[in-house]
């Protein structure tokens, strides 16, 4: 599993990843002072979502694209605090499981 954070992200890194919001739906979340970027197998994007919506106010999204190796893409949209805390949330609950 990887991990990254965007803080403060670009018009265009937004725009990229509302184009490939899994929802279909073109709102923005309520807070985009930062971006957790979250990728891996299916089974642990279901995990780390979860983890990361029951840690703190984060809104998160599955990142449509395509990946030869199959690899899911989770946005964790937020405050930069919040985002900071959902993955490292994400980070110690899966080193425990």
């Amino acid at each position: 599993m990887e991990l990254r954070i965007i803080k403060s992200p670009s018009e265009g890194t937004i725009n990229i990843l509302m184009r490939r919001k899994g929802t279909g739906c073109n709102t923005l979340p309520p807070c985009l002072d930062a971006v957790g970027l979250v990728q891996g197998k299916m089974i642990e994007m279901i995990v780390a979502s979860d983890i990361a919506e029951k840690a703190v106010g984060v809104t998160v999204e599955e990142i449509k694209g395509s990946c030869p190796q199959n690899m899911i893409l989770l946005a964790i949209f937020g405050q930069t605090a919040a985002v900071e805390e959902a993955l490292e949330e994400i980070k110690r609950k899966w080193e425990n499981i």
